[in-house]
């Protein structure tokens, strides 16, 4: 798990961060809590991984605001690569 970090599909168009942080803060302190706007869904870091793999269990299949949630654990981030082509003067 990448440090207790999770991702949650399947989330409401009208779910808020601040929704998300106090479902969660039910199983342990909440990190951070963002829903990508417009996408259906967000992210979840908790403080400890114990705490995130309780919630993961716990919520995993629940419903919140008329869906079932789909948790997991967080990918890392790729990394973009930069510069990308050649440079026009």
């Amino acid at each position: 798990m990448n440090g207790g970090k999770l991702y949650v599909g399947n989330l409401g168009y009208s779910v808020t961060g601040e929704q998300l942080r106090d479902l969660f803060a039910e199983y342990g302190e909440v990190k951070d809590a963002r829903v990508i706007e417009g996408k259906g869904f967000g992210f979840v870091e908790m403080t400890t991984q114990d705490d995130a793999t309780t919630a993961k269990q716990a919520l995993n299949g629940k419903e919140f605001e008329g869906r079932t949630l789909r948790i997991d654990d967080a990918r890392p981030q790729k990394e973009k690569p930069r510069g990308g082509g050649p440079r026009r003067y």
